[in-house]
């Protein structure tokens, strides 16, 4: 009972919006600018980087409290991956915003900061490197969420971890897809 206590409270916070509620207060449709994704890099395309910066920290939180609400509560890891796994696909399957949502990037480093902290250096090392190079915030996405997968077979508590990373990169690249298929068209073409 308590996994489906924790996926469903998961959800439902990972499916609030801050991006699109931001946006909304501020008479902004983030839909019309940069990607139209109601994330942190396309509000701060929309509204500064303040905000978007804002909208990032929101982002990461909705990861990061279910997780760690529910690891602390239950006192088992796999619960607050199921709870932080939930936070993100809320994210990326908004109901409150038609079944569209962010990339989920920030809210997987609010549920990894929960889950197991230590992943997040060479996740973002591999984020900073990728960004640096290309320039491109979704490849540095899709890049740093492939470094979890070998995160987590080196770092891990239970195996029910690497399942939860795996999971989360799949996810990412997923949702990246255009992104990634953009790259490798610019790469053709140059």
């Amino acid at each position: 009972m308590i996994f489906v206590v924790a996926a469903v409270v998961g959800y439902v916070i990972g499916a609030i919006n801050p991006a699109s509620i931001i946006a909304r207060i501020k008479g902004v449709d983030y839909r019309s600018v940069g990607s139209g994704n109601p994330g942190a890099t396309n509000i701060g395309r929309a509204l500064g980087k303040k905000t978007g910066v804002l909208v990032g920290i929101l982002d990461v939180l909705k990861g990061f409290l279910p997780a760690i609400a529910f690891r602390l509560y239950a006192d088992d890891l796999a619960v607050a991956e199921i709870a932080g796994f939930a936070a993100i696909l809320g994210h990326v399957t908004s109901p409150f915003l038609k079944g569209r949502g962010g990339k989920g990037v920030a809210t997987s480093a609010g549920a990894i900061l929960a889950i197991e902290p230590l992943w997040l250096i060479p996740v973002l090392v591999v984020f900073g490197v990728i960004y640096k190079l290309s320039r491109r915030m979704g490849i540095a996405s899709v890049s740093a969420g492939l470094t979890l997968i070998p995160a987590s077979l080196v770092w891990h508590q239970q195996n029910s971890e690497i399942i939860f990373a795996v999971a989360m990169a799949a996810l990412v690249v997923f949702r990246h897809q255009s992104n990634i298929r953009a790259a490798l068209a610019a790469r053709l073409n140059k």
